[in-house]
């Protein structure tokens, strides 16, 4: 194994910059998406309960079956996949966020409503820092998910640690198959652990 990465160490750098590029890309955009459909789940808990059961039962379709689905309309590569793996963050992000903001006191939301603050003030100076744990709680969760499935992205040429993953199995070639299991795992524990310490601190 470690002689392996002596002889090739751009085989091993390679895909880890990939896959961490393929988080980087999605987690910016789920981020993004999730921010808009919380602002719009926040004025109707109608439009809340649909999105969380359509995202719900996005999230339930196989990896590689939503792959496949999408492979005819973007292709293969890394689209397909950010796209995959941004639906999937959507139900894990809008759950966690709606979730925090509703929770905080209503009288607190009321107290701020007298003082003449508008709904968006509210939002941005009361409900966000109250509920500023549960979101990093969905974000966390988020972007561990990511790395995790990420892995399988690289069945549809979209790079990143998969790909020395699935070419030791196929090729049953023993330091590659530890190598992209290890880093895949070890990249999830390691931003898993720093995220719950920033978490706490939060």
């Amino acid at each position: 194994m470690i002689a392996y990465f002596q002889k090739h160490p751009e085989k091993v750098i390679e895909p880890l910059i990939e896959h961490i590029q393929l988080v980087l890309i999605t987690l910016v955009l789920s981020l993004a998406i999730a921010s808009v459909l919380t602002v719009i789940s926040m004025r109707s808990e109608r439009i809340s309960n649909i999105l969380n059961h359509v995202f719900s039962v996005i999230y339930s379709i196989p990896s590689l079956a939503l792959f496949a689905l999408l492979i005819p309309v973007t292709g293969l590569g890394r689209t397909s996949a950010v796209i995959v793996l941004t639906l999937y963050n959507q139900y894990l992000l809008l759950r966690n966020f709606t979730t925090g903001l509703r929770e905080v006191d209503s009288v607190v939301c009321e107290a701020a409503k007298g003082i003449g603050m508008t709904d968006f003030h509210i939002l941005t100076k009361i409900r966000l820092p109250l509920a500023r744990k549960a979101i990093f709680a969905g974000i966390r969760l988020a972007v561990v998910s990511t790395i995790g499935i990420g892995t399988i992205a690289a069945s549809i040429n979209a790079g990143g640690l998969g790909t020395l993953l699935f070419e030791g199995l196929r090729t049953i070639h023993t330091a590659k198959i530890l190598w992209g299991s290890i880093l895949s795992a070890g990249l999830a524990i390691l931003i898993n652990s720093v995220l719950k310490t920033i978490e706490k601190r939060i």
